[in-house]
């Protein structure tokens, strides 16, 4: 059992406010997602000009953003000193949810923005930041944010019990109803509003993680564990909506491969290292949801080192994954 690692992966997830979501537009953002594959191939490449293009692009063509790729432009502006885009791609990101504390973090834009930007930014931020709360779901929002607390509660309970046996105990006789509750009220609200990530509640992780959990129970249970695969299908047809990023559905997916096949193989490579024998089927299983493959993120994160850009790569692995020899 791996409960311990899950928690230590998400730690504790903060409250956040929310409000009403439009309809998204009937674009299909499975080739919204192989665009940002080609961006990202260009970055890898140090072609950031042709990568900025390609990602103005995609802004023309699509309604929703995902804010990951606003910050990427904003950041790919700066680099190649077009200053007024980048402030424009910034303050693009706040109105989708970028939120000013986490924006005076970043090391990269700190290097860029003067006392002066900063204060034209935060001048416009609470009105750019109301057209995000604007634009989501506050009711369910609010319902998924009380489904993560919860779901956070139970398992740092079983994460301070040192004993691996009464940990295991407590898990098989409080987590099976518990998560079961989780994705019967998941479903109830998949099959109302649609699923609840980025686009509907601005939040991109909490329901993968709620998932994620209920995948990480143990062999017995998720070999015959039956709501997840109910609703995995549901996620391909949201993903091509525009409702889920494809590591919305990764990190879940990874975990019940992870679990059933017993710590030998994981469906994307994160949580299980991929090795020259699998990686060709990790590497194909990852474009058909739209992620880049194990080598072309290798190459993104030696740009991050290179520039002190931030690229948003899901940090459930640190640094590159190494592909092992078998």
């Amino acid at each position: 059992m791996k409960i311990k690692y899950l928690i230590i992966l998400f730690g504790l997830l903060c409250i956040l406010n929310a409000c009403d979501k439009v309809e998204n537009k009937t674009n299909d953002y499975t080739q919204y997602h192989s665009e940002i594959i080609a961006a990202e191939t260009l970055i890898s490449l140090e072609k950031y000009e042709k990568a900025l293009i390609r990602y103005e692009k995609l802004f023309n063509q699509y309604d929703f953003i995902f804010l990951r790729d606003y910050k990427v432009a904003a950041q790919l502006s700066f680099l190649i000193g077009e200053k007024e885009k980048g402030l424009i791609y910034i303050k693009k990101g706040i109105s989708n949810g970028w939120e000013l504390g986490h924006l005076k973090e970043h090391t990269f834009l700190a290097k860029h923005l003067l006392a002066s930007d900063w204060e034209l930014i935060e001048e416009h931020y609470e009105h750019l930041h109301d057209q995000f709360l604007n634009s989501i779901d506050t009711t369910i929002r609010s319902s998924v944010h009380a489904m993560i607390e919860k779901d956070q509660k139970l398992a740092y309970k079983a994460y301070v019990i040192e004993d691996e046996e009464e940990q295991e105990k407590f898990i098989s006789e409080n987590f099976p109803e518990h998560s079961e509750k989780q994705l019967s009220d998941l479903i109830d609200i998949i099959e109302r509003k649609g699923y609840p990530g980025e686009f509907l509640i601005g939040n991109d992780f909490w329901v993968s993680t709620i998932l994620s959990h209920h995948n990480s129970q143990g062999v017995a249970y998720v070999r015959e564990d039956t709501l997840f695969d109910f609703i995995k299908p549901k996620l391909m047809q949201f993903l091509k909506e525009g409702y889920i990023s494809p590591y919305e559905i990764a990190l879940p997916e990874d975990w019940k491969k992870a679990v059933t096949s017993e710590w030998k193989e994981s469906s994307y490579g994160y949580l299980i290292p991929p090795n020259i024998s699998n990686i060709s089927q990790i590497n194909k299983a990852r474009s058909a949801i739209g992620l880049p493959s194990v080598q072309l993120r290798n190459k993104l994160i030696a740009i991050e080192t290179k520039t002190g850009m931030r690229l948003y790569l899901p940090d459930w692995v640190n640094g590159t994954i190494k592909i092992e020899e078998k």
